[in-house]
């Protein structure tokens, strides 16, 4: 019996000390899964244009139904999240020009560009490229430089525009890539030189204003050299960065027709071809 009761009051005891850490071990589950540094991140060189939006900036508004005040013409990007591209269906549905992505950081180049690039051209449409930063691997100038030599490029043939530089919320880790403000300014800088030294040209830069704020200080300083790309999911464009009184272009939607990715350009299709030519 001494024995019988000992069982017990050991079985209870487990029982009892069980029931006190089953909570702590499910807290701590959850508190793993919100963790940065615990949860699961994308393959390096899987980003694609506006990946952070929709989480850090919000998506608002209906795809198409949007406040404009002059004529856009229409525009879409790509990579390899969107595979073979149906170029003569976006074509038919009023697009006329698409960025492509090349490059991100040093290592990785898009196994569609080919499809991509030339599909857009074939078809008719004015199409450019774009590099997906990321400024915690290498420097903007190495960037710059990888970027021109696996199709960054540009040439005055009327259907070119110039290199954009994706600079947004790293999809890898820290928003900021673990850089001060002044630090991701000179970073960008350095990048936007090495490319007007390659290309004769200013690269587009392609940003959202929340991340401008929050990782260059809002700076201003590029608003007179490179055209704005802006992102905002919403029925207005919004604040613009920083320098810039106006947007080039406008990525309004992620979840438009045929390719998510939607853009308008801000101007008539000669505005376009302008850009193109420099």
């Amino acid at each position: 019996m001494p024995v019988h009761r000992s069982g017990k009051t050991l079985a209870g005891a487990a029982l009892a000390a069980l029931a006190l850490l089953l909570p702590l071990a499910l807290s701590g589950t959850a508190n793993a899964a919100d963790d940065p540094g615990t949860r699961q991140v994308p393959a390096r060189g899987s980003a694609w244009m506006g990946m952070g939006v929709p989480a850090h900036d919000g998506q608002g508004g209906q795809p198409g139904g949007i406040s404009i005040q002059a004529t856009q013409t229409e525009g879409v990007d790509v990579s390899s999240h969107q595979g073979n591209v149906a170029w003569s269906t976006l074509w038919n549905s009023g697009v006329r020009w698409a960025y492509v992505k090349a490059t991100e950081g040093t290592y990785y180049k898009n196994t569609y560009f080919t499809q991509q690039y030339n599909g857009s051209y074939n078809v008719g449409m004015i199409r450019g490229t774009y590099h997906f930063a990321t400024p915690d691997t290498t420097t903007g100038a190495a960037q710059a430089d990888y970027f021109v030599n696996n199709g960054g490029g540009w040439s005055r043939d009327g259907k070119t525009l110039p290199g954009a530089l994706d600079i947004e919320w790293n999809p890898y880790g820290a928003s900021c890539y673990g850089k001060t403000q002044s630090g991701m300014v000179t970073w960008i800088r350095d990048f936007l030189n090495r490319y007007k030294a390659r290309t004769g040209r200013d690269a587009v830069i392609y940003t959202a204003t929340s991340w401008w704020k929050e990782c260059t200080g809002n700076y201003s300083g590029f608003g007179a050299t490179n055209p704005l790309w802006v992102a905002r999911y919403a029925t207005s464009v919004g604040e613009l960065p920083a320098g810039w009184p106006y947007y080039t272009m406008w990525q309004y939607t992620s979840s438009g027709p045929t390719v998510g990715d939607h853009n308008h350009f801000n101007g008539d299709l000669s505005r376009v071809q302008a850009l193109a030519n420099g």
